[in-house]
């Protein structure tokens, strides 16, 4: 396994969501979502990591999450439009005259939140299916 990898991602995944709650209460909704995103993005690849060994080398969270679908057993429902709406935080708040809004970061924390949830629980299923084994 690559132990200090996936606790190298881990950390960094927890950073980000942490340094966009921070952006939030300072009002920058922008950072806000783009921090989020990188939350995200980078708690996949350290449960990719974990789980299977490898990520695929990308930046797109539908992708990830597609991929951590695929190891699963049980089905994972989740919103496309959410994923999609993390990952133009991405592009927009780095490289666009896109202003995000109070709302929108909002949204960016809650949807981190519940992905999050599905991951763990992912990583969780894994683990005991290959405990009993």
């Amino acid at each position: 396994m690559h132990k200090d990898e996936v606790d190298l991602f881990l950390k960094r995944a927890n950073n980000f969501l942490e340094a966009a709650k921070e952006r939030f209460e300072k009002q920058d909704w922008d950072l806000t979502c783009f921090f989020s995103e990188q939350a995200i993005q980078l708690y996949l690849k350290a449960s990719l990591l974990e789980l299977v060994g490898e990520f695929p080398r990308s930046h797109s969270i539908r992708k990830l999450f597609a991929n951590l679908s695929q190891i699963s057993e049980k089905k994972i429902e989740y919103d496309r439009k959410s994923l999609r709406f993390l990952e133009d935080s991405y592009f927009n708040a780095r490289y666009l005259d896109y202003k995000y809004e109070k709302e929108d970061a909002s949204d960016a924390l809650t949807i981190v939140d519940k992905l999050k949830k599905i991951i763990d629980r992912v990583r969780k299923d894994f683990r005991n299916r290959k405990e009993k084994k």
